[in-house]
């Protein structure tokens, strides 16, 4: 067998994160029709929208490596995300519907977030400066999401749900 090398684990972790994103442009889909407040469902289509462009730029990354764009299997993605289904699911109509929402989406960005900073920097020891470029842009949109996430949650999602009680 072969030693593997860093270029194939970034390989590797590329097709991870592709299938990732693949799976979330589904499940920020149900998660915007799941979600109660007009706030919170404007931030899952909009993230959609940035989702599908990180799509693209994945795919650029594999031209730029001579890879074909494939995903695979990614457990810990569809973990989180079933975990989501779950919150929509057990929590629909309640108070505290889009603060669990909120959670779920940010342990998606979380993931991303350590797959894309490890990426980047993976690229850029590989010397793949454009693909390391592209995966910084990505990487910027995800925390930016995330910041979109919290500030929701601290502002609205997280006090309707405590607060339903008191009226």
């Amino acid at each position: 067998m072969a030693d593997k090398l860093l270029d194939d684990l970034f390989h590797e972790t590329l097709k991870d994160i592709y299938y990732a994103e693949r799976q979330l442009l589904k499940a920020l889909k149900k998660m915007a029709r799941a979600a109660q407040s007009d706030r919170l469902k404007q931030a899952f289509e909009d993230h959609r929208a940035e989702t599908e462009t990180h799509v693209e730029r994945l795919q650029k990354v594999f031209e730029i490596i001579g890879k074909p764009a494939r995903g695979k299997t990614c457990q810990a993605i569809d973990g989180i995300i079933e975990e989501g289904d779950e919150v929509a699911s057990e929590f629909k109509g309640t108070p505290a519907l889009d603060a669990g929402l909120i959670a779920a989406a940010q342990a998606a960005e979380h993931y991303e977030i350590a797959r894309y900073g490890t990426l980047r920097q993976w690229a850029t020891q590989l010397g793949l400066d454009d693909a390391a470029a592209l995966l910084e842009e990505t990487l910027n949109e995800e925390a930016a999401a995330d910041e979109v996430l919290t500030e929701i949650a601290e502002s609205e999602g997280n006090q309707e749900a405590m607060n339903a009680k008191d009226g």
